[in-house]
């Protein structure tokens, strides 16, 4: 296996892109691969601190707390092929933002299915929050599976998704969690998980990046203009955008929208169409970029240093490791031609969405059938690691042959 020369992959936003680059796929199949395990790993005690996330009130930051920038720089990424694909197909705009607001609404709706399943109230919905998680996850499945397009099988799979939707919709209307006492309350949707976190971050880039895409500078300028706005709130010397819920203000302190655009200005400088289109040009603003971010965040350190609190370090020492990794993946993957070593991890950078899913079906079914093993053996020290590792590498094989029936979540 070489490169994706004009294979259709599906971005973790919901973008199906047309990837000229081996190494967009294989970032983004190692991202999932490192989010499986450390999110397992937070369940096991006993180890380094570097193996968990940092709490709010520590200046400090571990691999785990890159995981999800990464994400974002991914998403990023993806963003200006998949929205120069579309407009090729369909060049209407306000189908494009159509499509922008499906995807976003999706996410979101995916995000707030997993961020209420644990606060069911059985006796109020009359079925285990397990269950009736299994249940709006499989119609969110059959809503959003590509199905191909076969015209044999046009109509069953236009009851499929109609099906989806139908238990997606019946789940959100009987949905019930404790509230005060004696009385029950609706979805929560004050934290839509880090699925609607992505998608609020979508929505705000694609604000920025879509009416000024033609401009080359212009994702340069709203990455600079989003990490002064996180730096401004870090400060406390602008203090208004904390108070807005992500619905009013996707862009929240600027920092996830950051990361994103400094995917999508990694993305320009390795696939735009720009007059720097020798290698050794593309590689060194490559670095030049990830430097600079490293070198911005290290100035910006007294502002603090904590993904909880999302400031202007964390994001750009993410950043910076992000754009470095990528400008090696793209030289090892891309130029030298050298993927094989990534077969693991490619099957969950082409299909994404439906390997992020897959630990979740796996945790709520073990919970509905009150199996309760894994919960309570191997949780501590290296041997938690090792389960963790195995169930990792489980998880990847499931992606890879869900990937091989071609079972591939669209958004």
């Amino acid at each position: 296996m070489t490169t994706t020369a004009q294979t259709p992959s599906i971005g973790i936003a919901g973008q199906a892109v047309t990837t000229r680059l081996a190494s967009i796929d294989i970032f983004r199949g190692l991202t999932m691969t490192v989010m499986i395990f450390v999110n397992e790993l937070g369940e096991v005690k006993g180890l380094p601190w570097w193996n968990y996330h940092m709490k709010a009130d520590v200046d400090a930051m571990t691999y785990v707390d890159m995981v999800f920038p990464f994400f974002l720089f991914a998403v990023g990424l993806s963003m200006p092929l998949a929205i120069r694909q579309r407009l090729k197909k369909n060049p209407s705009l306000p189908a494009l933002w159509l499509h922008v607001a499906l995807r976003t609404a999706s996410l979101m709706v995916l995000g707030l299915i997993l961020a209420n399943a644990e606060a069911g109230d059985a006796s109020r919905m009359g079925i285990s929050p397990f269950v009736w998680a299994i249940v709006a996850l499989t119609g969110a499945a059959l809503f959003l599976n590509v199905y191909g397009e076969s015209r044999r099988y046009a109509a069953l799979h236009r009851w499929l998704r109609i099906i989806g939707l139908l238990l997606v919709i019946a789940m959100f209307a009987i949905f019930r969690r404790s509230a005060e006492p004696g009385h029950g309350s609706w979805i929560d949707i004050s934290y839509p998980e880090i699925l609607g976190l992505i998608g609020y971050t979508y929505l705000a880039v694609a604000i920025l990046y879509i009416p000024t895409r033609r401009w080359l500078w212009a994702p340069l300028a709203w990455f600079v203009a989003m990490m002064a706005l996180n730096a401004l709130t870090a400060a406390q010397w602008f203090t208004v955008t904390e108070s807005f819920p992500y619905y009013i203000w996707p862009f929240s302190n600027g920092a996830m929208a950051g990361v994103t655009l400094a995917g999508i200005v990694t993305s320009v400088i390795f696939l735009g169409d720009h007059r720097w289109r020798t290698l050794r040009r593309k590689v060194l603003l490559g670095l030049a970029f990830g430097f600079s971010a490293l070198a911005a965040g290290w100035l910006l350190t007294p502002l603090g240093i904590s993904k909880i609190r999302a400031t202007p370090t964390w994001s750009l020492y993410s950043i910076g490791a992000a754009v470095l990794a990528f400008t090696a993946l793209y030289w090892i993957c891309d130029v030298r031609k050298r993927t094989a070593w990534a077969f693991f991890a490619r099957p969950a950078g082409s299909n994404t969405l439906t390997t992020y899913l897959l630990p979740d079906f796996w945790f709520y079914i073990l919970a509905a059938a009150g199996i309760r093993y894994f919960d309570t053996h191997l949780n501590f020290s290296w041997p938690g690691a090792v389960k963790c590792a195995v169930f990792t590498a489980f998880i990847l094989a499931v992606a890879a042959l869900l990937t091989r029936w071609r079972v591939r979540l669209q958004l």
